[in-house]
């Protein structure tokens, strides 16, 4: 296992990359039950952007340290920004988007395991994550208004997770859901035993480590451009050429032709998975 920490503040967030090519990014301030400060957002931003641009990372997984995936806001954190300026609270307003900005248009398919509770701002990484895999106990709040706030910066992420009507009711009672409630909306994807957590995560991540990597990044990319379109001739086009492209891509090829053969394919390597590969994207 490869392991690089992404700052000098290493102890508040471990990454490292496994030979097979998950990076695995954990936050850990368990002191704290992974609270944010401006620190911590700064690092996980760091985090995934490095990730999403190395060749040699393959799918992302997010967890925590402790007991507990994260409570929201660090109260110190809190309380200086409480003292600062409307400007300075601006800026930490948009780093915190710009953290979610981030895992949310990353190329690389990213789970996110999930231990305890999860409040506030880590609610919006859920709704930023593919998949997400919580285990049966685990609790769930967006208790801003507690608080005489509101979840303004993670709102976008989290309405496009979980809908507008469910939003309604939960932003404003700041009432704490379990695992039930929170698959039912779509905010995880699985809830699992605490015992077969670490197994259910490992078994999808290598679902995921199957699969062609442009394929991957392209499929991504096709529900962003499809939620967010009016149905109509220019999307009609994108779907259409994007079939068009990766069937007779490198990628298409090989997987057709291991299809056939009933053999597994041997993907080739990913130099840069920005690149679209044809005009529909």
């Amino acid at each position: 296992m490869n392991t690089h920490h992404t700052t000098a503040a290493e102890t508040t967030l471990i990454y490292e990359v496994t030979s097979n090519g998950v990076a695995r990014i954990t936050l850990n301030r368990p002191e704290v039950r992974n609270a944010f400060d401006s620190q911590l957002i700064l690092n996980l931003t760091a985090a995934f952007n490095h990730a999403d641009q190395s060749s040699e990372v393959k799918v992302i997984l997010l967890s925590s340290s402790g007991d507990h995936f994260s409570a929201g806001a660090d109260l110190n954190w809190m309380k200086s920004m409480a003292n600062a300026s409307y400007d300075e609270n601006l800026a930490d307003a948009r780093q915190l988007e710009k953290l979610m900005s981030t895992i949310n248009q990353c190329c690389k398919p990213v789970v996110t395991k999930v231990r305890g509770s999860v409040f506030g701002g880590g609610i919006g990484l859920l709704s930023c994550s593919d998949i997400v895999i919580a285990e049966n106990e685990s609790r769930f709040a967006l208790s801003e208004v507690k608080l005489g706030l509101s979840p303004a910066t993670i709102a976008p992420f989290v309405i496009d997770a979980i809908g507008a009507r469910p939003a309604r009711r939960l932003f404003l009672t700041g009432e704490v859901f379990n695992a039930e409630k929170a698959l039912s909306l779509g905010l995880i994807s699985e809830i699992v035993d605490p015992d077969s957590i670490n197994e259910v995560t490992n078994n999808i991540i290598s679902m995921l480590l199957k699969n062609a990597p442009n394929a991957l990044t392209q499929s991504k990319r096709l529900i962003s451009k499809v939620s967010n379109s009016v149905k109509g001739q220019a999307l009609t086009d994108y779907t259409c050429e994007l079939i068009a492209a990766l069937r007779v891509s490198e990628e298409g090829q090989e997987g057709l032709t291991a299809f056939l053969e009933k053999r597994s394919p041997v993907w080739p390597e990913q130099t840069n998975n920005d690149t679209p590969p044809s005009k529909a994207d």
